[in-house]
C-alpha cells in the first residue's frame, strides 16, 4: 500500500494516457503492469532486437524503462495541470539482464513541489526467478501549467 496521496482521483488514467503517448515504450514493447500513488511498474518481454552483443538486455533498454517507471511514479502524484521531465539519474548495473522479461519498479522516495526523488529497481525474470539487475536513483521535475507538453510536428 502506498504512503502517498495523489492530487486527483484520475491519476491512474492520466499516467496510462501519458504512457500511451510515449512512442519509445511501444517501440520497445513495454507496458504498464501496475500504477499506484507514487509507484509504477513497467514490464518488458525479451526480444533479440533489445539485446546487446552477449545476448542480454542492453543497458540502454534497462535505463529507458527505469527512467519511465520512476518518472511515472512521480507523475502519479502531480496535479492534472502538470507535466513531468527527468532532471537527472544515476543507474548501477548489478548483474547481466539475462531473462525472458524485465520489470522496472519505480517508487517515490520524497515528493516535492518542484523536484521529486525516486528509487527504481529493475528485475530480470528467468525460469520463474527474478534477480535484481539494476538500481537507479532519479530526480524528476514537476512542470506546472503544462499538462501535456507536445513537440510540434
Amino acid at each position: 500500500m502506498s504512503q502517498w496521496t495523489p492530487h486527483d482521483e484520475d491519476f491512474e488514467q492520466r499516467v496510462r494516457d501519458s504512457f500511451a503517448r510515449q512512442k519509445i515504450m511501444a517501440t520497445l514493447g513495454a507496458r504498464i503492469a501496475q500504477v499506484a500513488p507514487g509507484e509504477v511498474a513497467i514490464d518488458l518481454p525479451f526480444s533479440e532486437q533489445l539485446a546487446q552483443q552477449h545476448g542480454f538486455f542492453h543497458g540502454g533498454v534497462l535505463s529507458t524503462i527505469a527512467d519511465s517507471a520512476g518518472g511515472y511514479a512521480a507523475y502519479s502524484l502531480f496535479s492534472p495541470e502538470a507535466s513531468v521531465m527527468t532532471v537527472e539519474f544515476k543507474i548501477n548495473f548489478l548483474s547481466p539482464a539475462d531473462g525472458e522479461a524485465l520489470r522496472a519498479l519505480g517508487r517515490v522516495i520524497k515528493p516535492g513541489r518542484r523536484l521529486t526523488i525516486c528509487d527504481v529497481e529493475v528485475y530480470a525474470s528467468k525460469a520463474g526467478r527474478e534477480s535484481l539487475c539494476a538500481k537507479m536513483q532519479q530526480t524528476m521535475m514537476c512542470i506546472e501549467g503544462h499538462p501535456g507538453i507536445h513537440r510540434a510536428g
